[in-house]
């Protein structure tokens, strides 16, 4: 009996370990996805910006020359 308790008990601290490290890494990930989503939205707001300064029209805003 206590040898099944020694290995339950070693068997839950590795469990605790792998747990551990799991959260760790959860965290870490979130703050990278967290990180690129706002750098996705600042290059996608310097894209409209860009767009919107560089006096290229739009299909929609664009009219055909009179000789059409």
């Amino acid at each position: 009996m206590d040898d099944r308790t020694t290995r339950l008990e070693e068997l839950v601290a590795l469990m605790q370990a792998d747990l551990s490290h799991m959260s760790d890494e959860l965290y870490s990930q979130q703050r990278e996805i967290g990180s690129l989503r706002q750098e996705i939205e600042t290059l996608a707001s310097r894209i409209l910006s860009a767009q919107s300064d560089s006096g290229i029209l739009k299909p929609e805003e664009d009219t055909p020359p009179p000789h059409y």
